[in-house]
């Protein structure tokens, strides 16, 4: 299928879908502490996204073939869960990390965001895992612009979480949004420079790399005699798993990141002269 490319108002629309998404997690992230339960901070986003913004969470019901329904308005993903974990009663503990992601729809609109947490007192294993993530998905960023492969990002993310140390997980990649949840291109997390399709602009996608501690295998979550619910995927060896998530426009002069609001984390040093109000970057001269 060819990659949508927005225009005009619907840039515009991305935009404020991208700024509500973050603005859930501005909203969660003090809510986020030892002894709240996962479900209790899917209930508050739910309300948020609902009540305040008038925005539709995109996961709740969501159903693509082979799945059952997504039974939340987000996901949060505990430790050695890799993605798609479902909110439930079991309370966060300290040094537990957590991914929480979220996508609402506004206007028909897909803004689609995620943030890693550190519950309590993290390790210094968890937060430099948690850190080195969030610089391997900015070394995504700043290889987008007009010209440049998908592979170029691709191969920025691995060559830095592996340096590191960790693994990328292969089997769920980034993937375009706009209209609809996700669309082409599929945004691998791993790969060759110069490969791939070519990035123009008007593109917008998702750069969210999943990066283990151990290996990069991965499993459905099936412990103890608990059916597989359909949607948790955990590391295979049991090794905590760490995500960070922006969705990206390419520009005529680069990229714009459209998932920022007031709480969004800066980004690492070397991305920090395209940080601003809009998370803009242009080419250099």
């Amino acid at each position: 299928m060819p990659i949508p490319i927005k225009i005009g108002a619907e840039i515009d629309a991305m935009r404020l879908a991208g700024r509500l998404a973050s603005e859930v997690l501005d909203l969660l992230t003090p809510l986020i502490k030892p002894g709240v339960t996962t479900r209790q901070i899917d209930q508050a986003a739910h309300r948020h996204m609902v009540e305040v913004q008038q925005t539709v969470p995109a996961t709740l019901g969501y159903a693509p073939p082979g799945y059952p329904p997504y039974p939340a308005s987000l996901c949060t993903s505990v430790n050695e869960v890799v993605c798609h974990g479902i909110p439930d009663d079991r309370p966060l503990r300290n040094g537990d990390i957590v991914n929480v992601d979220v996508t609402v729809i506004k206007d028909g609109w897909h803004g689609d965001n995620s943030r890693m947490y550190i519950v309590g007192e993290g390790s210094i294993a968890a937060r430099r895992l948690s850190q080195i993530t969030y610089e391997a998905m900015w070394k995504g960023i700043v290889k987008v612009r007009p010209g440049a492969r998908l592979g170029d990002i691709g191969h920025a993310i691995q060559t830095h979480a592996e340096a590191a140390g960790f693994s990328v997980v292969r089997e769920f990649c980034g993937h375009g949004v706009g209209a609809r949840f996700h669309e082409e291109p599929q945004v691998l997390h791993y790969g060759r420079p110069g490969t791939l399709d070519e990035l123009v602009p008007g593109m917008i996608f998702t750069i969210e790399p999943m990066i283990n501690a151990g290996r990069r295998d991965i499993k459905e979550d099936r412990r103890g005699n608990r059916p597989y619910d359909g949607w948790t995927i955990v590391t295979r060896d049991r090794s905590l798993s760490a995500q960070w998530e922006h969705s990206v426009l390419v520009t005529d002069g680069g990229y714009e990141v459209l998932t920022v609001s007031a709480g969004s984390p800066p980004p690492p040093s070397f991305a920090a002269h395209g940080f601003g109000t809009t998370l803009v970057a242009a080419l250099p001269a």
